[in-house]
Parts: structure tokens; sequence; C-alpha cells
């Protein structure tokens, strides 16, 4: 198993050196393909968080939280498919043991990027697995769950790449947004 996840890993370096993503000082440099809108309308939002999060270290390290109230559509920041959700859930706390209580939409887009749309409200989901959407879509509500610390309601956002077959085998991936 463990060869198998570091072939994955060096396949996936290698897909990203071939096709010019970013190389700098011969490090790899991860960004996006894609370019994204913000997950949240601008009117809404209260700060727009970088690196301000205990969570946002690591394979989280571009991940971004956009600080708004409880019930602020949340919507599609690409075009993509469903992948999964979990919204069963209305338990919120400060620290890493509520983190399994947190309800999300995840999507898939372009170039194998994941979007994910963290700490959404129980039940505020009209979208589904399987579905299609576009840019602007709404596809849930800002909520108080999982691991949100004592920062009040956020939603986590990151777009990241899989390069195992674990649900932790990610990397997020700096952010390109849309002009």
């Amino acid at each position: 198993m463990a060869n198998s996840r570091l072939v994955n890993f060096f396949n996936d370096i290698s897909s990203i050196a071939n096709s010019k993503k970013c190389l700098l000082n011969f490090e790899i440099c991860y960004k996006t393909s894609n370019f994204y809108s913000y997950p949240v309308d601008k009117s809404k939002i209260k700060a727009i968080e970088y690196g301000k999060s205990p969570a946002h270290i690591g394979r989280l390290i571009h991940a971004v939280d956009f600080m708004c109230p409880v019930g602020t559509p949340i919507k599609a920041a690409a075009d993509g498919i469903i992948v999964d959700i979990k919204q069963d859930s209305d338990i919120g706390g400060p620290d890493k043991s509520f983190d399994k209580h947190g309800n999300y939409v995840e999507i898939k887009h372009e170039d194998n990027e994941y979007s994910i749309y963290e700490h959404i409200k129980k039940g505020s989901s009209e979208v589904k697995i399987g579905d299609n959407v576009k840019t602007g879509q709404f596809i849930a509500k800002c909520g108080l769950t999982g691991w949100v610390g004592t920062r009040g309601p956020h939603v986590h956002f990151d777009v990241h790449r899989y390069f195992g077959t674990g649900p932790e085998d990610y990397k997020t991936l700096k952010i390109m947004w849309k002009k």
C-alpha cells in the first residue's frame, strides 16, 4: 500500500511539472490551474483570513476562511460535480475533537482539482452527490459545525489534489482567484 501511495505521489508531481503549473528554484509550487470565485458574496464577508486558524498548517496551509454569519449562502466557486457531502451534524466546538462533526460539500473540478466548503449548516445543502454545478450556484449555508475554534461562524474553503487513496491523502493548492 505504501508503495502505491509513493508512486501516486510521484505521478502527481510529474503531472504537475509536465503541465508546467509552476516550477521555481527546482521546487514544485502548488497552485491551482483553474481560477475560482469567492464562495460567499463579498457583501456578506466580514473578513477573509489566511493562516489564522490553528488547523491551517501542513497539508491545509493554503486554506482560506470566509468569516460570515450563520445562514449565509455558499456558492460553488467553479463548475464541477458534487463528489461528497456531509450535512447531518449540528455540533461544533473549539478544539480538534469536534473535527468529525463538521459538515461539508466537496466538488471535483477540471484538472483533478477539488474544492471543499466546510462548517455548513445542518441540512442546508440542496445538492446531492453526482450533481453538476455551475460557478455561483447555491450549494449550502454557512453553519458552525465541526472544529471551528473560537473564531465564530465561517466557511472554510480550500482547493486540493489527492495523491493517494485515503480521504486525508491530499495537499491544498494556492488558489488562483478570478478577478
